[in-house]
């Protein structure tokens, strides 16, 4: 049996965590065994359909790097993909079902619905849905009244009595299921009034046609499955392997939502996240590739050792028996540090690409961002277009160079830029306490920052191991501690006391800018300390 599989939204909202994690679910079955995975818009809610939802997930699926072999933008043999463009299949096999008796033509208005709601509330009845006034209607005097124009929906007949009083089906995951037949939505309506198909009729309808052989969901669906098998066997068809995921829950046990924090992929795109990241992590919620478990890490975090897969391995190691019941708990400490890590694997060159599109106020005004195809020349190489909010060559060069500074101390894209504004513009100098050692005072502040002056030409044209040697030699020198001769230093190069490291932040500078933020700074601490000590021009002299 060929496997064909299929994500099928509803292009009603943006694309967000639980929906990715079905699509990839659905995804990495078919490529584990080989089969088709099928893209399909369900886009019958036409209140809330919005064509920008649909580029969303177009946009959303090439950012991840996942591909369908069959939908609407690819093509195929079962299309069209796009069920609006599928109605005079769904009326069709509607009538089929009134013809075969497992259907019927329903003439209630909606305000007498309305009114037997009503009184059922008012009579604090047990009874709920439709009273299936209908039902018995005679099928001549029924498709007499249709034919001639009246007002009238398509229900289904749901087995009831000595028919059948309980449906039966097996999940993969679940078990074996039992759902008696009375606490199923009471003949729900197939097709509308206005020929539209319910999400149930076309939902069946397209899964028989598009021969899709498994149905991987969210348990959220289940109540649903009892009426779609149902509708199968009054189809005549067989029905597809199901099976229902677990459910995707915050720290707090409810299932996730935006009180959680980001949950749209356009959030976590905005915040720096990686694909690559998102694709791991996910892949890991409710489904498990490894004997023992993947996160075996301090704290509860994945070791670098277990729990990282590229998408290729994913699609090997994946498994229906690998799932797990229990909800699965999404934690964006882990998702932060499964991000860290890609970051750190990228190159220098692909990093600074990456971090390009929030870089834009580093290079002059913030304007036009780096289009993704400029993002993609800058990973393999070449240089983003010049102009407004772009990087000059000579910045260019310098950004890729600042990449290993701060490769180990960010977590998301976003934070690179704050990092690095100090090496693409005059950082503000801060108070003069800011310079000083602990258990130093003011006038050896001064008297460290010209020794480490001193340093900033050998330190310029010298790697990390030959400038922390030179530092030490003075440091020694001079009997002070090295991080007490670094600390003015750091402070009148980058404007803080927490940095990247500082002899790459010299090397990248250059001497005589260093120089040049040194001669400042120790100007502002003299005129602090009452212009004691040398001069400038005196020092220099000595």
């Amino acid at each position: 049996m060929e496997i064909r599989d299929r994500y099928a939204p509803s292009p009603t909202g943006l694309q967000h965590i639980g929906g990715i994690r079905t699509a990839l679910f659905n995804y990495l079955f078919a490529r584990s065994r080989g089969g088709k995975f099928i893209l399909r818009l369900e886009d019958t809610d036409r209140t809330r359909f919005d064509p920008s939802y649909v580029q969303n997930l177009y946009d959303t699926f090439a950012w991840l790097g996942l591909h369908w072999d069959e939908g609407p933008d690819a093509g195929g043999p079962a299309g069209p993909y796009i069920q609006s463009e599928r109605f005079e299949l769904y009326k069709k096999y509607a009538a089929g079902l009134v013809e075969a008796g497992k259907a019927y033509y329903c003439f209630c208005s909606p305000q007498r619905l309305e009114a037997v709601r009503k009184e059922r509330e008012a009579a604090h009845a047990s009874e709920t849905g439709y009273d299936r006034h209908c039902r018995d209607l005679p099928p001549a005097e029924a498709a007499r009244r249709a034919e001639a124009g009246e007002a009238h929906t398509i229900r289904l007949k749901i087995p009831l009595g000595g028919d059948l009083p309980v449906t039966r089906f097996r999940d993969q995951l679940l078990g074996d299921i039992e759902w008696k037949n009375s606490d199923i939505n009471p003949d729900p309506v197939l097709l509308k009034s206005d020929g539209f198909p319910t999400y149930h009729l076309a939902n069946v309808v397209d899964d028989h046609l598009m021969g899709i052989s498994h149905v991987l969901r969210a348990q959220e669906w289940l109540p649903s499955t009892p009426l779609h098998v149902i509708m199968y066997q009054a189809f005549g068809w067989e029905y597809p392997e199901y099976c229902h995921l677990p459910m995707v829950m915050g720290q707090d046990g409810k299932k996730l939502s935006k009180r959680h924090g980001a949950t749209s992929i356009d959030e976590f795109r905005r915040q720096g996240y990686l694909p690559e990241a998102l694709i791991n992590y996910v892949a890991l919620l409710g489904c498990s590739y490894e004997e023992g478990g993947d996160f075996q890490g301090e704290a509860g975090l994945p070791s670098r050792k277990t729990g990282i897969y590229t998408l290729e391995e994913l699609e090997r190691r994946f498994s229906l028996d690998k799932l797990n019941k229990a909800p699965a708990i999404f934690d964006y400490k882990k998702l932060e540090w499964y991000n860290g890590h890609y970051i750190r694997m990228k190159s220098d060159q692909e990093l600074a690409a990456l971090a390009l599109p929030w870089a834009a106020g580093l290079f002059g005004k913030s304007g036009n961002l780096p289009s993704r195809d400029e993002g993609l020349s800058a990973q393999n190489g070449g240089l983003p277009s010049q102009g407004e909010g772009k990087p000059s060559p000579e910045q260019w060069r310098a950004f890729i160079a600042a990449m290993p500074l701060i490769k180990e101390r960010v977590s998301f894209l976003q934070e690179i830029p704050a990092k690095l504004e100090y090496l693409f513009s005059e950082p503000p100098l801060p108070q003069a306490e800011e310079f000083i050692p602990k258990k130093s005072d003011l006038r050896e502040t001064i008297r460290l920052l010209r020794l480490g002056r001193s340093l900033l030409e050998p330190m310029a044209g010298a790697n990390d191991q030959e400038a922390e040697a030179l530092a030490k030699a003075e440091a020694e020198r001079r009997e002070v501690k090295l991080g007490d001769l670094l600390m003015p230093l750091r402070v009148a190069v980058t404007g803080s006391r927490v940095s990247p490291p500082l002899f790459g932040s010299v090397r990248i500078l250059g001497a005589v800018r260093c120089l040049e933020r040194a001669d400042r700074a120790l100007a502002v601490l003299e005129g602090a300390a009452g212009n004691s000590g040398p001069s400038l021009a005196e020092r220099d002299a000595q």
